[in-house]
């Protein structure tokens, strides 16, 4: 588990593409201390499983199905990720509760400046959509992030300075693909109330005022 709080922004050494899947090999320096192999690193939202360990940096490997369903396929050497190191029972949950599962991807639609704040407009598909209240929690590649707004195709997030620091975001362009994981919470709720997705559960909740 992951809170969503970016620890450091790493940058990709290498790509070692397979037929379907691929190796990656990232320099880091924070996120490498006190990790072992087979621990877990959130790489721009993704959680990882570390095979190896080097002096600055931790190499992962990428399996057909996360490059099918996340935005990680389209990393190059030199790229910067987002990097978060699991959760431990001494952590300050200061994000909301992230699984680093994706559960799909969102397209930069727009981006805008407003004074100190980035805003960011994120088309997704309705399926993540309906998962995605405004003043909620969404995880952005690897960040945690409130929802500003909510319309019917697209969701908008603010972006404080810091949050532009210390993340890839500020780079985001339109057009960019990028990781999205959904609040967990909507999804147990809508699982254990029994309902599927087609059944319009959120909708309801929403109209009822549960949301």
């Amino acid at each position: 588990m992951f809170t969503g709080i970016i620890e450091e922004v790493g940058r990709v050494k290498a790509l070692h593409r397979g037929v379907k899947s691929f190796m990656l090999e990232v320099e880091a320096n924070l996120v490498a201390q006190d990790t072992k192999i087979g621990d877990s690193i959130a790489t721009n939202g993704v959680c990882l499983t570390v095979t190896c360990l080097h002096d600055h940096g931790f190499t992962a490997d990428v399996m057909p199905e996360t490059v099918e369903r996340t935005a990680l396929g389209q990393l190059q050497p030199g790229s910067l990720v987002n990097l978060e190191r699991a959760l431990t029972l001494h952590s300050r949950l200061g994000g909301h509760i992230v699984s680093g599962h994706i559960d799909g991807t969102g397209r930069i639609a727009a981006r805008r400046q407003d004074d100190t704040a980035l805003w960011l407009t994120i088309e997704c598909d309705s399926k993540l959509l309906r998962y995605i209240i405004e003043k909620g929690s969404i995880t952005v590649q690897g960040v945690s992030l409130t929802v500003a707004r909510v319309d019917e195709r697209s969701f908008s997030v603010s972006l404080i300075p810091h949050t532009q620091a210390v993340t890839t975001l500020h780079q985001a362009r339109v057009g960019d693909l990028v990781n999205l994981e959904n609040d967990i919470i909507a999804k147990y709720v809508e699982k254990l109330l029994g309902k599927t997705p087609d059944e319009g559960i959120m909708d309801k909740l929403r109209d009822n005022g549960f949301l």
